[in-house]
This record gives structure tokens, sequence and C-alpha cells, in this order.
């Protein structure tokens, strides 16, 4: 698909790679499955939040008059940055940059290497919508972002929605704070949220916990796909910064296990399983005839409905762009 961008997961793995190879240094994400704030202050040094959720489709979370919680605060546009999204799929790499190119002077600034040093320099003299506009028309980071997407065999790419798809639809943001003020960053939006003061960076967790809390709320009870993911400092460093042996084993593993899991999503494993289930039913035909592979089928699909059946009664059903459905309370 020339310039277009594909859907990645909210996975802690994959948004740490992918802002790795984009040239920030010492930054990592971490999936939070509470929204205890004791949960976010363990991981400071803590630079924000990304939070994906189901779109609502029974009315705007904003109008012209203001978002239903917090309020617009549109001359912070001119000193923070803010980017429209004027592209689909791209929210994911536009809410972790909404995080982390507020963060690029201070105290607990972030080295976000010279490419996107170099693009907010040039983008910050920009209104929201040409940065965004900017963004989109970025081959490195469109490229970065698309290496992670996963592999789609059967997806039909010629294939566009429509606002009736709309119950499918999840959406990335992100809630950083800056200047003093905790701010709510939704490039589907006017301008910039704000949810009033944040004296600092340990004021940061209650205060988003709060403003998420409320979000969370307007959901129905049994709507739980939601996914948060912290974007803190690369937990190695705390760990050779207090001689911390276990913890930096565990860190280190956890990198393993993210390349691994990265490499996964690069490929498709149709041809292989193909393979596999051809060389099955081959050892099935030779041990049992035709009858033996027609009882197999009959047994698979008995089984497959009893999983249907199952996910039914707990109104189950997941999708979009997240990772796993998490509950929060």
């Amino acid at each position: 698909m020339s310039g277009g961008w594909n859907t990645i997961e909210s996975d802690a793995g994959v948004f740490t790679s992918l802002v790795e190879n984009l040239g920030v240094r010492d930054v990592q994400f971490e999936e939070l499955l509470t929204l205890d704030p004791a949960d976010l202050a363990a991981l400071q040094p803590l630079y924000g939040v990304i939070f994906l959720f189901k779109y609502p489709t029974d009315g705007p979370y904003a109008t012209p008059d203001g978002p239903l919680d917090g309020t617009f605060d549109h001359a912070a546009a001119a000193d923070i940055f803010f980017a429209a999204q004027t592209i689909q799929n791209a929210c994911a790499t536009q809410a972790l940059l909404s995080v982390l190119l507020n963060k690029t002077t201070g105290a607990a600034d972030v080295d976000v290497g010279p490419h996107l040093r170099d693009f907010r320099d040039f983008t910050m003299a920009l209104p929201p919508e040409f940065r965004g506009e900017a963004l989109s028309n970025s081959d490195l980071i469109r490229e970065v972002h698309n290496s992670f997407a996963r592999s789609s065999p059967f997806v039909d790419e010629t294939h566009r929605g429509s606002p009736d798809d709309a119950d499918d639809a999840f959406h990335f943001i992100a809630y950083t704070p800056v200047a003093g003020t905790l701010y709510e960053l939704d490039g589907l939006q006017p301008a910039p949220i704000s949810h009033g003061p944040c004296a600092g960076p340990d004021d940061f967790p209650a205060r988003v916990a709060d403003v998420l809390r409320r979000r969370v709320a307007r959901y129905e009870a049994s709507e739980i796909r939601f996914n948060l993911l912290a974007v803190c400092r690369d937990l190695r460093l705390r760990a050779r910064d207090f001689a911390d042996d276990d913890l930096l084993r565990r860190e280190e593993r956890k990198r393993r296990d993210w390349l691994f899991e990265n490499a996964l999503r690069r490929h498709n494993f149709v041809g292989f399983a193909g393979e596999v289930l051809k060389g099955v039913v081959r050892a099935r035909l030779r041990d049992g005839g035709d009858q033996a592979v027609d009882s197999w089928v009959d047994e698979s699909l008995e089984r497959k409905k009893a999983a249907e059946a199952a996910a039914s009664r707990r109104g189950g059903g997941g999708g979009g762009h997240g990772g796993g459905d998490v509950e929060m309370g």
C-alpha cells in the first residue's frame, strides 16, 4: 500500500521498538492492567500514557462547545506539540509522538534523536492541521510505523470502511503533563484538552488515573476493551543505577521476548500452516481412510461451535488495534 498507514497493536514491545527505530534513546513502554496510581508512580520517571479505547458510537466525545471532560486550550497548540490527525491508522504513532515531542526540554528531557528533533523544530512553526500533514507525509515515520504491522494475508486491501463500521473503530490518544498542566492530546479534536493543573511528575499518576476512570465509566460495564501503556525511562537504566541484578535480568529477558515477538509479527505463516495441515491429513488418510478424516472434521466443527457459544455467553469479542482486553476499574 504505497503511502498508506497500517494498524499496529497496542503492545509495549511494539511501541518500544518503534520509537527506538525512530532514534529515541532510553525510553520504553509498559502495559498497565489497572488504574492504580501506585502502579504508575512505580515507573517514574514517567513521561505520559497512551490510552486505547473503542471510539464511541452513541454520540461525540466533544462538541464545538467543549469536551465532556476538561476544556479545549486552543492557545496551548502554539507552545506544545499537538498535531491534527489527517490520515487513518496513524493514531498510534501520533499518540506516542504527542508524549515524546513534548519532553524535549527541561530537567527530564528525552533524547528523541536527530530525525524527530528536526521534525519537531520544523513543524512547531505550523498550525496543528499542517503538523498532521507533515507527520502523515514523513516517509521515515510511516515506514517505521508500518514495519510493526501484523501480516494479514487474508485482508482485502481494496476495501474501505464506511461510517457504518464505526462500532469496530479503536483509537489511541495521549495524556502528558506539560508546563504544569495535564493535557489530553487527541488528533481528532480541534485543540489540546486541558484537565487542569498538574504540579509535577509526582502529581501526574493520581491526576491521570482520575481522568481515565471518568472516561472508562462512560462505557457500559460489559465494555472491557481498553489498553493503557505507560511511557517511561528504560527500566534497565534504573536497574544499573541501583545495582538491581534481578530487575536487570527480567528487563533483558523482556527485551529478548519482544525481539522474538516482533520478528513473528513481520511474517505470515499461511504457507507453513498449509503444509502442516496437508501432512496431518495424509497421516489420517493413511491410518484410517476417508472415514477417519470425516470424523476428525466433524469433531473440530463441534469444538468450534462450543467455543463460539462460550464466547457469546461471556459477551466476548475483541479486535481493533488493541492488545489484550483489559478491565480497568
